[in-house]
């Protein structure tokens, strides 16, 4: 229930009672129903996009994604989104889910520009303009939120035949709700400061009184030498060209026998 008042007329889903508004929670599931068949039909879970600009359903929308695979948009929604095409964070979803008509106005209002149906949480004094099917519930309230996320999810995953009606659906929904900073940090238990153990690297040096007779102490003898030996080579020795032949000290230069090299001497060439 709700205890705002309405100054229009009152829509489908609420009463009044003692001048104050009360949501009809029948209306309520049956909304919810029809919104979740709405998703369902959707070819491409990607094309649903839901949007939240409030921190009470900025955890609810990236898990719902997660979920049922739709695009989230949690934080400030970026004028022109559906509008401007230049722009990178330009989109084309065939439907918009929405946490807060007050505050997610803008995209409400550039959905209706290019013919986006919108399905909305509705509080009693939300405004429904531009909104085709408004599921009234608590808006205001981080549980209420969370849980109305979360059945929309589990109703979406039952009629897409991922999670069959016979067995319960493992996520909680405490994972939809929205979390302080204060109580986060609450539950972080509190480390204990422990001192580094010194060693070797950041101990302190130590001080020398003269620096000068560590240089001046002579080097250690040792017993390989202080240079590098060649290892011994892998390819074959050079052959000395100016070496001797083995068989003597014949003359390569002399004629051997006084045989002529050039043409056969009985022969007359002049005749």
């Amino acid at each position: 229930s709700s205890g705002i008042n309405a100054e229009w007329p009152l829509r489908p889903g609420f009463k009044k009672r003692n001048d104050m508004c009360v949501i009809d929670v029948k209306k309520t599931w049956e909304k919810l129903l029809l919104a979740a068949r709405v998703i369902a039909s959707i070819e491409n879970p990607a094309d649903v996009c839901v949007i939240s600009s409030r921190n009470y359903g900025q955890r609810a929308v990236l898990k719902f994604a997660l979920h049922t695979g739709a695009t989230a948009i949690a934080g400030r929604f970026t004028p022109g989104t559906f509008t401007n095409q230049i722009q990178s964070a330009y989109k084309e979803p065939r439907l918009l889910v929405v946490t807060d008509p007050s505050a997610d106005h803008q995209a409400i209002m550039e959905s209706s520009y290019v013919n986006i149906p919108v399905i909305s949480f509705c509080n009693t004094d939300s405004p429904t303009k531009y909104v085709d099917i408004a599921i009234p519930c608590n808006i205001k309230s981080i549980h209420s939120v969370g849980l109305m996320w979360w059945l929309l999810a589990r109703e979406v995953r039952r009629m897409r035949g991922d999670t069959p009606r016979t067995i319960e659906w493992d996520v909680m929904p405490d994972l939809y709700f929205f979390r302080e900073e204060t109580k986060e940090e609450e539950e972080v238990a509190e480390v204990p400061e422990v001192q580094p153990a010194q060693d070797a690297y950041n101990a302190a040096p130590q001080a020398v009184s003269d620096p000068f007779a560590v240089a001046a102490e002579p080097l250690a003898p040792s017993a390989e030498p202080l240079t590098m030996i060649a290892p011994a080579s892998t390819f074959p020795a050079k052959e000395e060209w100016v070496a001797e032949p083995a068989t003597g000290g014949a003359d390569w230069g002399a004629e051997a026998g006084g045989a002529d090299w050039g043409a056969d001497a009985a022969v007359d060439w002049t005749s």
